[in-house]
């Protein structure tokens, strides 16, 4: 990125952070000027909840950007004023902490495509001081300014928002559809449900929360976001970069020490100390479940993560807080690698046996995670990697033979897995046995692979996971009924971030197959009304004597058939070059390209064979699967505090939604 010229910079007296001249390489993300504040411009915050400040003043050495002979400005200033018209405190006295101890380095950067090309990148050398764990008490209006090379200001307006004080929901359930977006929704409706004339006999158990919103999905710095920032942004009510794990990216060399945010599991457990539960499909140490209750700018340090997420402030450094979640009460997915003693775990450490002398019971299959007591904190890991994909365990169960990703690392196949509903159920029990009194609980559950099976554009895993997570929700929603907790407990289900996936017509599989050449096979691929109704239910069903239509094996609210002859056709709006033949594949998850000797992605010789050759959008050197986009995603609520979850709003509202719902905010003058 070009920032403000090193002339403008000389000469101007006041530089507002939330001043943008282009979009995509960047010196560092929300610091366009030379001096930069994070939390930076347009911030805002929970009353009471903790954060860090890292303020830093770059001094450019070469490139278009270069400035002072590349020696930053050691003397700078920091104050904090409240209102418009109130006196900027230098930020000791404003917080009444100890002076912060001045850091330096440099990191490099390439200004455009031009510059990475050519192997030309940008020195910075920077002065920098950080304060840990503040806290603004009161709502309103704050100017932080930054005062550097003389009279050169960058000011960050943040805003904290007022705290409602009556507490409405004892519990959360917080569903995250990773990747899910309402056109897989409706895609996932057609396939799961009967359609008659147009009018469905069944609906989505989310058609029926009792609030409807959708939420924008913005990073801080870029528009289409990945699966850390955008959870950050849900967990902490801070925008975040890229690959950043609820803290703001700074530029220092270590990942760890980045301004932290307090999140929505860590200020729960510090406010109203009762138990948090983390549920995910994923690998534990993925994304989305280590924003919850882990600090880094860097999402693929797993191994680190988990340590931090059980260990606290004894973690990585002592710049984590005590406050932290240091060991959620159930932690059930995938991951195995992140446990098990050897190359993947922490210092080669048996994160089985850290875990137990922390006193939880641990275990590795679906039959022990069910007999488990309810009284004890627990970890259940259940694979190595991700846990299988819904249509695998149920309807090609034979998929999950054959494979190394036993949870104990013994080479043998992971076949007692559990399912999202399964886990999401017994950890609300553990929940609840847990909780004392009114403390109430805090449970994320995360249906992970929709979002990794729409990466791989296998739309039907992605379809049958998001119905899983359908199943999982109404399941949760009986269950919590059936112990005395639904009245109290506010349930919210959204995604992080989208896909840009749609169903545009219907497929006749048998005709494809048989035609030969790419040209005459898309003959097959119809729209309007080639498109024809959804054969994934039974044709000519009649209703039964109980008044349901006849259901396949895996129960209402899902495919009698996955492999009919007629199958929608979808795709995506950012993907690599590719065959689609749209066909369920049955022995095992999509994998649509393969490198080739010029080290490109190109279409996999082995996936879709019948299908016919689609030119993708994407870069061959170094994207093999769809992306992320821009689209705003859906927001279900239901429940205590749903009400304010209707119509459209930014991805860091949902914290506040949720921690006004539990009254985490603490307001004082």
């Amino acid at each position: 990125m070009v920032a403000l010229s090193s002339k403008f910079l000389a000469f101007s007296p006041l530089i507002l952070a939330s001043v943008v001249t282009a979009q995509t390489f960047r010196r560092l993300g929300t610091c366009p000027t030379l001096g930069c504040v994070f939390p930076p411009d347009q911030a805002d915050f929970l009353p009471g909840a903790l954060f860090d400040i890292r303020l830093e003043v770059h001094a450019p050495v070469n490139g278009t950007e270069a400035y002072n002979g590349g020696v930053p400005d050691e003397k700078f200033t920091f104050c904090i004023q409240k209102g418009k018209k109130g006196k900027c405190e230098d930020v000791k006295k404003f917080f009444k902490v100890k002076e912060a101890e001045l850091e330096k380095w440099e990191f490099s950067y390439f200004e455009d495509l031009f510059a990475r090309d050519a192997g030309a990148p940008s020195v910075v050398n920077v002065a920098s001081k950080a304060y840990r764990s503040l806290t603004l008490k009161e709502s309103g209006d704050y100017y932080a300014k930054l005062t550097y090379y003389g009279r050169s200001e960058t000011v960050a307006h943040w805003t904290v928002r007022e705290a409602n004080k009556k507490r409405k929901a004892k519990n959360v359930v917080f569903f995250i559809g990773d990747g899910m977006t309402q056109p897989m929704v409706t895609a996932a409706r057609m396939i799961g449900h009967k359609s008659i004339n147009g009018k469905y006999q069944s609906m989505m158990q989310m058609d029926q929360m009792e609030a409807f919103g959708m939420q924008m999905t913005h990073s801080i710095d870029t528009f289409i976001t990945d699966s850390a920032n955008s959870a950050s942004a849900l967990y902490t009510g801070h925008k975040s970069s890229v690959d950043a794990v609820s803290v703001y990216g700074d530029s220092s060399p270590d990942k760890f020490d980045d301004p932290k945010v307090e999140t929505i599991g860590e200020l729960f457990r510090r406010r109203t100390g009762g138990p948090v539960g983390i549920v995910t499909t994923a690998y534990l140490a993925d994304a989305t479940p280590a924003c919850l209750c882990s600090h880094t700018r860097a999402r693929g340090q797993s191994a680190p993560i988990i340590y931090h997420t059980l260990n606290g402030k004894s973690g990585m450094n002592d710049l984590t807080w005590d406050t932290s979640c240091e060991g959620p009460d159930v932690f059930f997915g995938g991951g195995a690698e992140q446990f098990i003693p050897g190359p993947g775990s922490w210092n080669g450490t048996d994160f089985y046996n850290a875990f137990a002398d922390k006193g939880y019971n641990v275990v590795n299959t679906k039959s022990a995670m069910v007999k488990t007591s309810n009284k004890k904190k627990t970890l259940g890991v259940f694979s190595i990697s991700n846990l299988a994909k819904w249509l695998d365990r149920q309807v090609y169960p034979e998929n999950l033979q054959n494979q190394q990703n036993s949870p104990t690392g013994d080479g043998s196949a992971a076949v007692d897995q559990p399912g999202l509903k399964d886990m999401a159920i017994k950890a609300i029990d553990i929940l609840q046995s847990r909780a004392q009194k009114d403390q109430g609980w805090f449970l994320m559950a995360e249906a992970a692979n929709i979002d990794k099976m729409m990466h791989a554009l296998d739309y039907d895993r992605a379809l049958g996971d998001l119905l899983e997570l359908d199943d999982t929700i109404r399941a949760t929603i009986a269950h919590l009924d059936k112990i005395g907790e639904l009245k109290d407990t506010l349930i919210v289900i959204t995604a992080d971030h989208g896909h840009g996936f749609d169903v545009f017509g219907g497929v006749d599989t048998k005709y494809m197959q048989a035609q030969t050449g790419d040209l005459k096979k898309r003959e097959a691929v119809q729209p309007y009304a080639g498109s024809g109704a959804s054969s994934y239910q039974v044709e000519g069903e009649s209703l039964a004597s109980n008044n349901t239509y006849v259901v396949g094996p895996q129960g209402p609210n899902f495919p009698v058939q996955w492999d009919p002859r007629y199958v929608f056709a979808a795709g995506m709006g950012a993907s690599p070059d590719r065959r689609e033949g749209y066909d369920v594949k049955k022995t095992g998850p999509r994998n649509p390209t393969v490198r080739n000797a010029d080290g490109l992605y190109v279409p996999d010789p082995a996936d879709q064979p019948d299908g016919f050759f689609v030119t993708g959008t994407l870069p061959p050197s170094d994207q093999a699967q769809g992306v992320h986009s821009l689209t705003d995603v859906p927001v279900y609520a239901s429940g205590p505090g749903s009400e304010a979850f209707r119509g459209i709003y930014n991805s860091i509202d949902i914290f506040y939604k949720i921690a006004d719902a539990l009254a985490l905010g603490k307001e004082s003058k």
